[in-house]
């Protein structure tokens, strides 16, 4: 009797988890569509010229959007599950199956239970997602169609470098070559005969080898004049700036710029961040020659309770749907929304504190709504677990 009750729970568990992954996939692509549609009305033109380099039109458009359905899964995933869940329960209750598995004995902890772990996956797919694959698109989706084979250059972000004191700047920034253009590195430091600008036509980050440690290969230096001629200098016993005056590997004209300053923090545009992993971000903060903002501790930290706090929105909608008071579909699914708003008002409320630093660290105004969220979450979830 119990083999064949196992039996029977386990083809419900199957058939809900179908539903359920069904609702979520028609939900995403609906979604996709609409951004695809409505996209293409402006940039269509350019995908089309981009097709005309050999590539079909559909390659192109997988190209170019492909990268963006990463990321809006990454945004709506959440949120689908949600929506996804409340439908599902809805299309149960309306067909009469979730009366008659919870007259079998069933309770709706355990109805509910292929869902949660499918929500579960779901949000670890979106976390993987934001760490390995996003951060390796970013230079994509901060592209236009017309730019999508090409280069595109940014506006630099002067950064000062507090180990070497050196301010960088420069004209452009090409990310995928990891190039200044017309770079400016302002010295305010005593480096002899280098005085207080260096100025060259381009800037290339190459990373630590034998030879040196990660900085900026200056090319074609224009000031200080005679390059060639100044011998390298530095701070405290390790060498800042190099020259081919006594450093065989740089050829004439070249100077080389000891720096902890990756091209990522000189980006001026938001996505940098955004899109950024939590490793890169954590090396930004903990580097100590940069100078680290409020903000950008805050994003950290609410990077690191994304995942965790998502799920808790998942928990804290679930009882809702037990509704032992009858409401129709379209009313939980109002209630839903509003918790839904005041869960996203509380992590704004939460951002705006951490980054002006008013009341709360970043740390802790980060985590803030995690410690309201999972409590109350857990509360509600275990009592309807057995109902």
């Amino acid at each position: 009797m119990t083999t064949d009750r196992s039996k029977h729970v386990t083809k419900i568990d199957r058939y809900i988890l179908l539903l359920f992954l069904r609702t979520v996939f028609v939900c995403f692509l609906s979604l996709a569509g609409i951004f695809i549609v409505f996209h293409a009305f402006t940039a269509f033109d350019d995908l089309v010229e981009q097709s005309r380099g050999g590539q079909s039109l559909p390659v192109v458009i997988v190209r170019f959007y492909g990268p963006y359905l990463i990321l809006l899964f990454d945004m709506t995933g959440a949120i689908i599950t949600l929506m996804a869940f409340l439908f599902t329960v809805g299309w149960l209750r309306r067909t009469g199956e979730l009366t008659a598995t919870l007259s079998a004995g069933i309770s709706h902890g355990r109805i509910f239970r292929p869902m949660m772990i499918a929500s579960l996956v779901i949000i670890s797919s979106q976390l993987f997602c934001r760490e390995m694959i996003i951060p390796l698109f970013r230079n994509s989706l901060t592209m236009k169609a017309e730019n999508l084979d090409g280069e595109t250059e940014q506006a630099v972000r002067p950064t000062f470098d507090q180990a070497t004191g050196i301010l960088i700047e420069g004209a452009k920034l090409k990310m995928k070559r990891l190039t200044i253009s017309r770079p400016n590195f302002r010295i305010d430091a005593d480096y002899g005969d280098f005085g207080d600008l260096i100025l060259a036509d381009t800037a290339v980050w190459v990373d630590a080898n034998a030879d040196h440690p990660g900085g900026y290969l200056a090319t074609n230096v224009k000031r200080p004049e005679a390059i060639d001629r100044i011998p390298s200098s530095g701070l405290n016993d390790q060498l800042v700036l190099m020259t081919s005056s006594d450093q065989p590997w740089l050829a004439s004209g070249e100077c080389f710029i000891v720096t902890s300053v990756h091209p990522n923090m000189l980006q001026t545009q938001d996505t940098a961040v955004r899109l950024a992993s939590i490793a890169e971000l954590s090396g930004r903060v903990r580097n100590p020659d940069v100078h680290s903002s409020l903000s950008l501790q805050t994003t950290l930290h609410e990077r690191i309770v994304r995942a965790p706090l998502d799920f808790g929105l998942v928990l804290l909608i679930l009882p809702m749907v037990v509704n032992r008071r009858g409401r129709k579909l379209f009313v939980l699914i109002g209630s839903a929304v509003g918790i839904v708003l005041l869960f996203f008002l509380l992590k704004t409320i939460a951002s705006a504190l951490g980054g002006s630093g008013t009341l709360f660290s970043p740390g802790v105004a980060a985590w803030l709504p995690l410690l309201v969220v999972c409590p109350l979450a857990f509360v509600r979830l275990r009592a309807v677990q057995h109902v």
